[in-house]
This record gives C-alpha cells, sequence and structure tokens, in this order.
C-alpha cells in the first residue's frame, strides 16, 4: 500500500484484519470506523468492500461514490482512493477483502473506477457468506465462491460478457471422475479448470446441475464415506482424518458430525447390544 501520510486512527476506531491461508485472498480487514478520515493511497489488490452499518464517501481516481449496506464496492489496484464516514451517519462498519492483482482482468480498471459500486443482493449476501467462511477456510469451497463472486462482478462491469454458457452433464462426470481420483490428496477447483479446460464457475455450475449439490460437498461427503468404513474396522479416527484427506481431526470431527449426527469416536464405539 502507499500512502500520502497516515495520521492517528482515533478511540473510536477498532480493526481487525488477517492473512487465511487462502490462495489469491492477501488480507481479510473488518474495520469499525468513526471520527476518522483515510488519506488518500492505493493498494496493489482488488478490493472488495461491504458495509454493515453506517455508510461512507469516498474518491476514487476523482469520481466521488458513496456506498451503504446493500451494496457492494470494488476498488481496483493502483488507482487512488480515500474513505471517510458519511457526514449523516459520522461512523460505519466495514469488511473488505483485499485480493490478488489477477483477481478481474486488467481491462475492467476502467469500469470498477466509473461503476465502484454494484447494487446486488444476491453478490453481497455471497460476499458476506465468504467472510464468514474465512474465519475456518476449506480449499475447495473458498475457492469456488471466491470464483462465482468474481464471475458476478464482470457481469456488472462488463456489459458485454459473454453469455453464461449452458451446464454440460458430461463436463460434471468427467469432473466427477478427477476428483474421485484425488479424493484423499486434494485438488484445487484452479487445478481441475486447467485439466478439463473450462473455467471454475462453469464447472461448478455443471456439477451443481448434474449432481444437485457443489464439488467441495460432493467431496467432503465421500470423504465421510471412506472414513465410516475405516473407523467401522477399528481404525483410529485421528489416522482415518488424515488418511482420507482432512487437514486434521478437528476438520474431521466437525464435518463428520454434521453429516452423521454423532463424532467419530462415539460412531466406532457403538454397535449392536449385546443380550443380558
Amino acid at each position: 500500500m502507499a500512502d500520502t501520510g497516515a495520521e492517528e486512527m482515533p478511540e473510536g476506531c477498532r480493526v481487525t484484519a488477517w492473512r487465511p491461508p487462502v490462495a489469491g485472498i492477501s488480507e481479510v480487514f473488518h474495520a469499525r470506523i468513526a471520527g476518522y478520515r483515510y488519506p488518500v493511497h492505493c493498494h496493489d489488490t482488488w478490493t472488495v468492500l461491504i458495509v454493515d452499518d453506517g455508510a461512507i464517501r469516498y474518491d476514487l481516481d476523482a469520481r466521488s461514490h458513496g456506498t451503504v449496506p446493500g451494496a457492494v464496492s470494488v476498488l481496483p489496484p493502483g488507482v487512488a482512493h480515500d474513505g471517510r464516514p458519511a457526514e449523516r451517519h459520522g461512523w460505519f462498519r466495514k469488511r473488505n477483502l483485499y485480493l490478488d492483482a489477477d483477481f478481474l482482468p486488467v481491462r475492467l480498471t476502467g469500469p470498477a473506477v466509473d461503476t465502484s459500486v454494484v447494487h446486488d443482493r444476491a453478490l453481497r449476501a455471497a460476499v458476506s457468506e465468504l467472510h464468514h467462511r474465512l474465519v475456518a477456510p476449506e480449499g475447495m469451497d473458498v475457492e469456488a465462491r471466491l470464483a462465482m463472486i468474481a464471475d458476478r462482478l464482470r457481469l456488472h462491469l462488463e456489459p458485454r460478457t459473454p453469455a453464461v454458457p449452458e451446464p454440460e452433464p458430461a463436463l460434471a462426470r468427467r469432473l466427477r471422475a478427477f476428483l474421485d481420483d484425488r479424493l484423499t490428496t486434494g485438488v484445487t477447483l484452479a487445478e481441475a479448470a486447467e485439466a478439463l479446460d473450462r473455467t471454475v464457475p462453469h464447472l461448478i455450475r455443471s456439477f451443481r446441475r448434474r449432481y444437485g449439490i457443489t464439488p467441495h460437498a460432493y467431496v467432503v461427503g465421500a470423504r465421510i464415506e471412506r472414513a465410516r468404513g475405516r473407523l467401522l474396522r477399528g481404525e483410529p479416527p485421528a489416522r482415518v482424518a488424515v488418511e482420507v484427506g482432512f487437514h486434521d481431526q478437528a476438520h474431521f470431527t466437525r464435518h463428520f458430525k454434521r453429516h452423521v449426527s454423532v463424532p467419530p469416536a462415539r460412531y466406532a464405539a457403538g454397535g449392536p447390544a449385546r443380550p443380558s
């Protein structure tokens, strides 16, 4: 980031920021800002911003914009801007995603400056839900959500975007086979898209239309099915967790309980009651 000289934030301001272990996301930034004006600065990332309370005014490359709850703001890399509470409110709460420079094509820089604020309820809900997921991110799930957000932003910023292709049942079957072959080792949707010569959003749409679930949900469910058999053979949950493809036992336990209603250890300890 570059700036023209920062001033100290007042006590009314609160900031939480972190870098999740997710490709493409440089920073997650949550803030409550009152009585403070950001100096003119720029980022080397795309910024996707939502407001939860209050309202923000900002000048982006000399174009004035305002955003409120319900909207999504997108700011391109390398473009100078400021930020301040709207006078009528005097404060705001916001959540920012700082996304790598290739999140959107560079040709969308101009349209993003001109049309920085997007009014799209579904897009706003998707960005908000992604923030919730980033507290404990799961690679393929977050990757899919980011790709769909990028796809929807392109539709707003690039009116001549080609029509969305129809889902392909054959492609869905190919993707399922691709995921099955890599179930325990893990794979990203970007790798699948490259191997199958399609975009990530098109893969997701085709898979969901054919199977009724996302690729991420399919992978989690398939791993749980493998785990059940191994647990019933007496294998320890900690070993099963890693060998069927989960990050660790806590990650495995969370998903297993959601799918089966009990933790892995209780599931494996079950069995028919013995006659007295």
